[in-house]
């Protein structure tokens, strides 16, 4: 699956997981020393974060269900809290650097699109 910010015609991520449960969305990036390029951890149901555990700076971008980007945060560093964000229903953790190389700011439209669909025209 890739994210793809249809304001700014950007490709964010060409590797997106989703984490949907508890426990995936508990397990996050915990542990991680890095994300590689192109790669993104969507959580679903989540209107806050934690970088606890963690040992990377990562982007955050909070979506509403229509997938515009209610609020940013750039290179977010280990061991940070974030107040939750009304009306969010995901959130989307990118390397640090995405956000700011793709020009993503808050009022923009996301999608995530099946590589095999986008790939047959669907």
């Amino acid at each position: 699956m890739r994210l793809v910010n249809l304001t700014r015609s950007t490709l964010l991520a060409d590797k997106v997981r989703v984490a949907a449960n508890f426990w995936s969305r508990l397990r996050g990036l915990m542990g991680r020393r890095e994300m590689d390029p192109g790669e993104a951890l969507v959580l679903e149901g989540c209107r806050a974060i934690h970088t606890c555990f963690m040992r990377l700076n990562i982007d955050v971008a909070f979506l509403d269900e229509g997938g515009r980007v209610l609020k940013t945060l750039m290179n977010l560093p280990p061991c940070r809290f974030t107040m939750p964000v009304p009306g969010a229903c995901r959130v989307v953790e990118l390397p640090a650097g995405v956000l700011l190389a793709t020009g993503t700011v808050t009022g923009d439209r996301l999608v995530f699109l099946d590589v095999f669909s986008a790939a047959s025209g669907e």
